[in-house]
């Protein structure tokens, strides 16, 4: 099996310096975003500076905290990797439109919704497995730098009148020049500060040239309290809240995917030997994004989302342990309070961060590709990525009907990744919904249920005109796949009082089965892969099943979720023999 360059796995403990200056990084990529948001949404909605304070502050704490939660991962809440959380961009113009028709109270309304749905979509996850695939999530991975990008460019020349004309490209070339330098050419410690090293070379070029702005970090406090408050709820549930709910709630299912995307992306990138996606982890994942959205609405706030700026590290660096998105959390919620703080951050110049964020991005986009060819690409994959990815760029980059528009839902396609996702997401349902229709059997979850199984199996294989050949494939992949199961309940000390749900239908010229079981322990489809590593001599008992079924199945996909366990066998008809 591949491995990764990761140095620190997210359940290693890198040195203390090495968690506190990536998670600085982290917080700095993080913290200017997450201020601009909320800056843009209040005075572009008309909202007074005090109460512009507040939201600024709320929006920080709320994203550390819900930073370090995604890290930690306490029960089903968070998912255990490095995820920064910050403001949502997706949210701008239907936030903007919200703030123009009700004010801060009508916006904390309908952030609450959202976050309610974000919240029965995070528990339910299981049943939108069909359409959530590694094909939409690495299209929403694309379409990230798609809507990001746009803004890089804009800040990358964007420094003080009077300013020297070499300083915006020489700062970024600088910046540029050691991230990637240093990344490419070295190695150890040297590997994991070439952000930082690349920061720091690009401030102090920026600083020769005068436009490191330390007026800005001389002229405020070290401690502070935002003077705004709390504007409170519109429950009067009038006009304007029923004409923004629709595009509340289908914008935060745009970023519950871009949430889910990213906490796959995370766990692909964070571990040295690739493992099965731990579904349970993306529920907690997307928990996170529900309940930081619901203080975000009880504060007044924005809504916030899933940043990938730490898988795009951790792929950079090597480091994804847990201490650092502690760190980087904990920083965020600090700065919140810290105002000189906060100035310090904010002075680099934007030369600087667009140039950094350039490197990561550039990564991001090497990740989404990962994730939409990680199970293949055949032609309807590839016709629902290509169609979504350019509709995303055509309505990011305001090409297509721009009349029509910016005035539909407040501009809510104006986003490249909210218009592309959507595609993708009704292209993938739209394969779901037209495929052959699914045979259905219900039984115990006992191998006594093994006869009639081996039954409806073989007249499953009937009715698709396969041969006695494929029907036995088609049992005897039943039958291992059962004993495997209930042999690793029965390992856990579960109750076997439980029911088996099949699934099975026909897909191009072979069948994929699909087993529904309720939650058990360790993944299947982990066990196989170590499997193959192993000598195929003398096997443990226990594993000769599961051999057995690696043997038969085409693949197998072993998906674990808090309510459910959904087990997935693609099953290759035998070509015929010549004669």
């Amino acid at each position: 099996m591949a491995t990764t360059g990761i140095r620190y796995q997210p359940d290693e403990h890198p040195p203390t310096a090495v968690s506190l200056g990536l998670g600085l990084q982290l917080a700095v990529i993080s913290v200017t975003v997450t201020v601009l948001i909320p800056t843009v949404v209040m005075r572009a909605g008309g909202a007074t500076e005090a109460y512009l304070a507040w939201a600024v502050f709320a929006a920080t704490f709320i994203c550390g905290a819900a930073t370090v939660l995604q890290t930690v991962r306490l029960g089903r809440i968070g998912m255990g990797h490095v995820l920064m959380m910050g403001s949502s961009g997706a949210f701008i113009a239907v936030c903007i439109t919200a703030v123009a028709d009700g004010g801060p109270p009508l916006l904390a309304t309908l952030v609450v919704a959202a976050a309610l749905f974000q919240l029965l979509l995070s528990e339910r996850l299981s049943l939108f497995r069909r359409v959530l695939t590694p094909t939409v999530s690495g299209t929403v991975i694309l379409l990230i730098p798609v809507t990001v990008m746009p803004a890089i460019f804009d800040i990358l020349g964007d420094v003080p009148d009077g300013s020297p004309a070499a300083a915006a490209p020489l700062s970024a070339l600088v910046t540029v020049g050691v991230v990637v330098g240093v990344s490419l050419k070295g190695t150890g410690a040297w590997r994991l500060w070439a952000p930082v090293l690349g920061v720091v070379a690009g401030s102090a070029a920026a600083a020769l040239f005068g436009i490191y702005d330390l007026e800005r970090i001389a002229g405020v406090s070290w401690v502070g309290f935002p003077s705004g408050e709390w504007a409170g709820f519109a429950l009067d549930f009038g006009p304007a809240f029923w004409s923004l709910l629709p595009a509340f709630l289908l914008v935060a299912l745009i970023g519950s995917i871009r949430t889910i995307s990213s906490s796959i992306a995370a766990q692909r990138t964070s571990w040295r030997r690739p493992r099965a996606v731990d579904f349970r982890a993306v529920q907690g994942a997307a928990a996170v994004d529900g309940i930081g959205n619901l203080f975000s609405g009880l504060a007044g706030t924005v809504p916030n989302t899933a940043y990938t700026t730490g898988v795009s590290l951790a792929e950079l660096t090597g480091v994804a342990a847990r201490g650092l998105g502690v760190a980087a959390g904990i920083v965020l919620m600090a700065v919140a309070f810290l105002p000189k703080a906060l100035a310090l951050l904010l002075a680099i110049p934007n030369p600087v961060i667009a140039a950094y964020m350039l490197v990561i991005v550039a990564m991001l986009f090497v990740i989404g590709m990962k994730m939409v060819l990680q199970e293949g690409l055949d032609y309807r994959k590839g016709l629902v990525v290509g169609v979504s990815f350019w509709i995303g760029v055509g309505f990011q980059s305001n090409a297509v009907f721009p009349e029509h528009v910016a005035e539909f839902a407040g501009g809510l396609f104006r986003n490249g990744i909210t218009a592309g996702g959507l595609t993708a997401i009704l292209m993938t349902a739209f394969v779901q919904l037209t495929e052959p229709r699914r045979s259905r059997f219900e039984a115990e979850f006992d191998v006594s249920a093994l006869p009639r199984t081996k039954k409806f199996f073989g007249e499953f294989a009937s009715r698709n005109g396969w041969d006695a050949a494929m029907a036995d494939r088609l049992q005897a992949v039943v039958e291992e796949t059962l004993l495997t199961l209930t042999r690793r309940d029965k390992g856990d000390g579960q109750a076997l009082q439980q029911r088996l749900l099949l699934a099975a239908h026909r897909q191009g010229g072979g069948a994929v089965l699909e087993f529904i079981v309720a939650p058990g322990g360790e993944n299947l489809q982990d066990r196989m892969a170590l499997l193959a590593e192993q000598a195929d001599d003398g096997p443990d008992e226990s594993e000769m099943s599961l051999r057995l079924l690696r043997h038969l199945a085409a693949w197998v996909r072993h998906q674990q979720y808090h309510d459910t366990d959904i087990l997935t066998v693609r099953v290759e008809a035998l070509a015929p023999e010549r004669e």
